[in-house]
């Protein structure tokens, strides 16, 4: 693996684990910083701890090896099925994602939460509003 494409796993490893530096992403890893430093040295990481990274986040093998295709797997957002336990897991990995964001990519997600929250509320007052009129909408 060439020395920019290490670097780039390592980027995406510390954005699923929501570490920034490497001494975080090493005890995330649950490995030592000189573990961490030797692959950096030999431009290198086991292939063995990328599976168990991408099972353990639901993230895209392709993805964090390569940075093709999509992050995640279909299961990355929790359907109606969900644990309390997936849930928070997905939470905090969508928190760590905006946290890797600039201010502006974060202002402009905040927003589009408002005006999607604003429509759900339109959408039952309309609701509430054909119920007393008797008027499916």
């Amino acid at each position: 693996m060439s020395t920019k494409g290490f670097a780039a796993v390592l980027s995406r490893m510390k954005l699923i684990t929501g570490t920034t530096t490497d001494a975080e992403l090493s005890y995330a890893l649950k490995i030592s910083p000189q573990t961490l430093s030797s692959w950096k040295g030999r431009n290198s990481t086991p292939y063995s701890l990328c599976i168990d990274l991408a099972v353990r986040y639901e993230v895209s093998l392709d993805w964090l090896l390569l940075g093709n295709g999509p992050r995640c797997w279909l299961t990355c957002i929790p359907d109606a099925t969900a644990t309390d336990e997936q849930a928070e897991d997905w939470e905090t990995q969508l928190l760590n994602q905006l946290r890797t964001l600039g201010p502006l990519d974060r202002q402009a997600i905040a927003i589009a939460v408002k005006e999607k929250q604003h429509i759900r509320q339109l959408e039952r007052q309309v609701e509430a509003l054909s119920k007393k009129l008797h008027i499916n909408p």
